[in-house]
């Protein structure tokens, strides 16, 4: 479980088995708030996307 413990300026500071790391303020929600939980969802379909546009991108660099 990730729980927002607080925030230091544009910093989150997350908990996660009893050990924190922080992650820019910004990558949250807006409404996101100190005790929140959050949850972590895989985009399948813009991981999809994402993975074609590589290739064709890696096709070009080494097809030329």
């Amino acid at each position: 479980m990730l729980i927002i413990d607080r925030f230091e300026g544009d910093i989150a500071v997350i908990e996660y088995n009893n050990t924190t790391f922080t992650i820019p303020k910004e990558a949250l929600p807006v409404k996101a708030k100190e005790g929140d939980v959050i949850k972590i969802v895989v985009d399948k379909e813009s991981t999809k996307e994402r993975n074609e546009e590589m290739k064709n991108l890696s096709d070009q660099l080494f097809t030329e």
